[in-house]
């Protein structure tokens, strides 16, 4: 993933109501929510909904799918992972690690 791909994806995260639809989405799994449950779950206005998913779409964060008079958005998991691989890509000093005490020995911040 390239930085500036990087630096959209997280953007697109960095605001409160994009964040909440997300993990939403993410917590939906591979069969995600129509725009109406969505909606309803968070309380939020259609226009403002369609504003935010559209962002996250962008950004391929989420994806759409029309299914009869319905669409249906779900988070973009490869996606997601990707990024997450692109932040800790260097982690530990290109050591594995399994714990956060490998990752961050104690004295050291994380």
């Amino acid at each position: 993933m390239e930085l500036n791909t990087a630096a959209d994806s997280l953007a697109a995260l960095g605001h409160d109501t994009r964040l909440a639809i997300y993990r939403l989405l993410v917590q939906a799994g591979s069969e995600g929510l129509n725009a109406g449950v969505i909606s309803a779950r968070l309380a939020l206005a259609p226009a403002t909904l369609s504003f935010h998913l559209a962002h996250l779409t962008r950004t391929g964060l989420a994806v759409s799918r029309p299914e009869g008079r319905f669409i249906y958005y779900r988070a973009d998991y490869a996606r997601m992972n990707e990024l997450l691989g692109f932040l800790t890509a260097n982690c530990c000093a290109g050591e594995p690690c399994a714990t956060t005490d490998t990752c961050c020995p104690q004295g050291e911040p994380a």
